[in-house]
């Protein structure tokens, strides 16, 4: 996927998970950049996407065919993707792609479901690091929103699965 065209604060940030009660699934997923006063909400974009050639009731998003979204800055997107390179031509005809490669164990062992997030690393000489969660009730695609304050700055973004209220 490519990066979205908002410039992040770089740094650590919170992040949050929000759930829906009555599932415990992942309703959202959020980074907060600040605590500044909110006053706009756009549809996050990657480069080449128009938010005047959707029709109403369209978003961009992502398709997740794993039950599982990540935030990750482009370093780290980088950096998975050297390690996917790695891990197929070690296993060649045996590599089972990325997530059961790399995410799966993080998320369950032999009993079933560990958790609905983990913090992971693609490399251990590389500083960035992946929050990689359920996406609420599985595959599907799903769009991401930015909060801006008054000068247009990022407040936070959120990844929707389950839209609540």
């Amino acid at each position: 996927m490519l990066p979205f065209t908002t410039e992040f604060p770089k740094g650590d940030f919170s992040v949050m998970l929000h759930k829906e009660r009555e599932s415990n699934c992942v309703a959202y997923a959020e980074i907060i950049f600040g605590n500044a006063e909110i006053k706009d909400w756009k549809l996050a974009t990657t480069a080449g996407q128009n938010l005047k050639e959707l029709a109403e009731g369209e978003v961009f998003g992502y398709p997740v065919e794993s039950g599982m979204g990540c935030f990750m800055d482009v370093d780290t997107q980088n950096s998975l993707n050297e390690l996917e390179q790695r891990l197929y031509q070690n296993k060649g005809g045996d590599f089972m792609g990325i997530y059961e490669e790399f995410f799966h164990d993080y998320f369950f062992d032999e009993n079933g479901a560990i958790d609905q997030y983990a913090f992971l690393k693609p490399a251990k000489d590389h500083p960035g690091t992946i929050f990689a969660f359920e996406t609420g009730y599985g595959e599907g695609f799903y769009a991401s929103y930015i909060a801006y304050d008054k000068d247009q700055s990022p407040v936070k973004i959120i990844t929707e699965f389950i839209e609540i209220s």
